[in-house]
């Protein structure tokens, strides 16, 4: 159990603001009534079923602003199993005694995280031990998060919280608000006008413009409201813009009540439908609409008035959009760096091969990103398949740690690299990227796991151009709930067909055909999500995964975090080395115990096939089991010849007696080389039983070297360099050289140090190997 902390609960309950409606509210209508702008009045019960932690949160927000009264985020639960948030309590803002306004208020409700993924509500107390302040409108409550504690990933910057909700609508649905650059406002909306009810737009992004222009040249500010989705498709079929004193959430709002809210046509077009002119406080003096904005901010979110264009961006992100301060700033505090560049220091002194660089920009300390000497030699030999790990974006964090991961010859994770990121842009991921390209020697990954926001991909397509980027599942699943969860949960036909297409179309046309049935089917075709992630299907689709070698990390997971527990995004300052520290060690040591068995240790030959045998003396412990678990299947299988094509013979392999799984082998019997429809190879770099069955049939008793990657070997730590050709690409290898060098080098010094006689007989061979090396051309 761990309370959550680092976090001023009083001032993140005072800055609450949710855009729209919770689910929990759209699906309990006969618990409770409706208004006309689509909210209910149920209150909470156990047993009540949210999507997410956050809509539990909205709707209690809902709640507590109609009965009157505020609350705040209590404590969190965490799994002794894995550290994930299970528990979430959330509390009248009166709770406790840490403050005079506090009466020690004992009303809350807790929700439980079940197997299913939802929160069900498990607890609730709704006695409160003071008076009510008067209750306030009936439509949801506005929470904004507070800027430090979570820079939201993709998957949680959905259609569930205001201005980040518009990437999965349809482009007249999205308020395009990256476009409303100084030239756009000038003319934003065509002649500047008063609304009124019935005014036509041909897009929301239009109406958002007319009322930014009108409310400029009034002397007010807006910010985007709520929206509201259609029960059928869940398609935004209505959108409010608000005065940015709506609200009393801020100490700069007064409540202001006036608006303007448009309704999609079925032509289309956008209607306003209902308006509020009045406001209930003094204009400023009128301004050029091109200078001022006053939108929420995903890292800022706090009223500054003196906000103007110049300084502010809003740009799009992968669940939204997000303004960004131009003049960039570092969520990394200030003694992040002390406590960093003092250990860095400390490192290069007794490893000359440690690497560190900290971007400065104006000055002051930003990205931050470190590797020592053992992961620059690891990267190597297991460079090709990284994970740009960012767990911290799934929750609260206090720094925003990230690590670049691999996947080592015992298939365990092995650190590639570190970094601290200052804030999540374009420019803060490419320098992070940058810098481990450097430190690895221009090292170029074959493929990256790493989250969708668009700034990593640009990022990724800019410094890796030709790696394959593939989407982090995490996010992949949280988006498909938060797009499609609806569907997925209320309709067993549905998940059955878009689980079907995901994962067991086997060529392009197929995968092709069964999504546009999905698009048909079930109206999917405004779905803007739908269109976005079919346009990207190579990052995400296993078809389009497979034939890229990833080295074996599942398409439906990923690798297990490098530091588990140990280290995680809430460690404090004080304590981040040591575990940092006792991580790597504890994976290290896991390490060389396997390093150990395969080389002291031998598996047990289940047949008497000299390619069982040989893969035996080749491979690690750990991949030996693997490919002879494909070896032992393969004789389970049939190989039918189905057609010759000069040296090529094409074979259809299947289980016997299951005729469903079906797979095409083509074998070239003059060059030896294989390869399988199912791409077990290109994707794990071991070969799959149907290839198997297709060599047994031609009686190959030894496989060819190119199908027994070194990677996965046992000599894969000491370098890919032994059987490299002397003749030529010295110049390429010279880092690799020195890296594998130095590592034995290492552990030469400390066996020779490890007494006197040690030592001079350590220093004589040297002596001896260094001369023999001088006599050599």
């Amino acid at each position: 159990m761990n309370a959550a902390t680092d976090m001023n609960r009083e001032e993140l309950g005072n800055i609450m603001t949710v855009r729209t409606k919770p689910a929990a509210l759209l699906v309990a209508q006969s618990n409770g009534h409706r208004d006309d702008e689509g909210e209910s009045k149920m209150e909470p019960q156990v047993g009540l079923e949210f999507d997410s932690a956050e809509e539990a949160q909205e709707f209690y927000s809902c709640y507590a602003t109609q009965v009157g009264f505020k609350i705040r985020i209590g404590q969190l639960y965490r799994s002794r199993v894995d550290g994930s948030v299970i528990s979430r309590r959330f509390v009248c803002s009166k709770e406790g005694f840490q403050t005079n306004s506090r009466t020690g208020c004992p009303a809350f409700i807790r929700v439980q995280k079940v197997d299913s993924g939802k929160w069900v509500l498990a607890n609730i107390k709704k006695e409160h031990n003071h008076e009510f302040e008067a209750s306030g409108e009936i439509c949801p409550p506005r929470i904004q998060r507070k800027s430090f504690p979570t820079p939201r990933s993709s998957a949680g910057g959905a259609s569930r919280t205001g201005i980040r909700s518009h990437e999965d609508d349809s482009p007249s649905d999205i308020v395009d608000i990256k476009r409303l650059k100084k030239e756009e406002m000038d003319a934003a909306g065509g002649p500047v006008g008063e609304p009124y009810k019935g005014l036509e737009f041909n897009s929301a992004n239009e109406a958002y413009k007319f009322y930014y222009t009108y409310a400029a040249n009034i002397g007010f500010r807006i910010r985007i409201g709520q929206l509201f989705r259609s029960k059928h498709d869940g398609s935004i079929t209505s959108r409010r813009f608000v005065c940015s004193k709506e609200g009393h959430q801020h100490p700069s709002r007064v409540g202001c009540g006036a608006y303007m809210r448009i309704q999609r046509q079925e032509s289309g077009r956008w209607v306003v439908d209902r308006l509020q002119k009045e406001h209930n406080h003094e204009f400023e003096t009128p301004t050029d609409p091109s200078r001022l904005v006053s939108v929420a901010s995903k890292g800022y979110n706090r009223e500054e008035g003196s906000s103007v264009l110049e300084n502010l961006d809003l740009v799009e992100t992968n669940g939204g959009l997000s303004l960004v301060k131009r003049v960039r700033e570092s969520n990394i505090g200030s003694d992040w760096y002390n406590v960093l560049l003092d250990y860095f220091q400390s490192r290069q002194a007794e490893d000359t091969g440690f690497f560190y660089a900290v971007e400065m920009r104006e000055g002051k300390g930003m990205n931050i990103f470190w590797a020592d000497a053992r992961s620059r030699f690891s990267c190597a030999q297991f460079g090709d398949a990284i994970v740009f790990d960012t767990t911290y974006r799934r929750g609260s964090y206090s720094v925003p740690f990230a690590s670049f991961v691999g996947v080592n010859h015992h298939r365990q994770p092995v650190l590639l690299g570190c970094a601290v990121i200052a804030e999540e842009s374009e420019e803060s991921f490419t320098w992070i990227f940058q810098a481990w390209a450097r430190a690895m020697s221009g090292c170029r990954p074959v493929s990256i796991i790493a989250d969708q926001d668009r700034a990593i991909q640009q990022s990724i397509a800019q410094v890796f151009p030709g790696t394959h980027h593939r989407f982090s599942a995490w996010q992949i699943l949280a988006k498909e709930q938060e797009n499609l969860g609806a569907l997925l949960s209320m309709d067993a036909e549905f998940k059955y067909e878009y689980e079907t297409c995901i994962f067991q179309s086997q060529t392009a046309s197929e995968f092709d055909s069964a999504w546009n049935m999905l698009i048909n089917k079930y109206n999917l075709r405004e779905n803007a999500w739908f269109k976005e992630m079919y346009r990207m299907r190579k990052s995400w689709v296993p078809l389009h995964i497979k034939g890229t070698f990833f080295a074996g990390i599942p398409v439906d997971g990923s690798l297990k975090s490098y530091f588990g527990t140990l280290l995680t995004a809430q460690t404090p300052l004080s304590e981040f080395i040591v575990r940092y520290e006792k991580g790597l060690e504890q994976r290290r040591e896991e390490e060389r115990k396997e390093d150990f068995n395969s080389f002291n240790l031998q598996a047990v030959l289940h047949t008497k096939d000299p390619i069982e045998e040989q893969c035996r003396r080749l491979y690690t412990i750990t991949m030996f089991k693997v490919f002879q678990k494909e070896l032992l299947e393969c004789y389970s299988y049939v190989g039918i010849k189905i057609n010759v094509e000069g040296a090529i013979s094409r074979y259809l392999v299947q289980k016997c007696g299951n005729g469903d799984e079906r797979n095409t082998v083509a074998f070239n019997a003059s060059t030896l080389n294989i390869s399988c429809s199912c791409k077990m190879f290109e994707f794990e770099g071991v070969l799959c039983r149907h290839t198997l069955k297709v060599f047994q049939i031609m009686n190959i008793r030894e496989l060819p070297s190119r199908y027994i990657l070194h990677r996965w070997s046992k000599n894969a730590k000491y370098g890919i360099l032994r059987d490299a050709d002397s003749g030529g690409g010295s110049q390429d290898y010279k880092a690799l050289m020195m890296w594998s060098l130095r590592e034995e080098a290492r552990n030469y010094i400390e066996a020779g140090a490890a007494s006197l006689e040690r030592y001079k007989l350590a220093f004589e061979i040297m002596q001896e190997g260094r001369r023999n090396l001088c006599w050599q051309n």
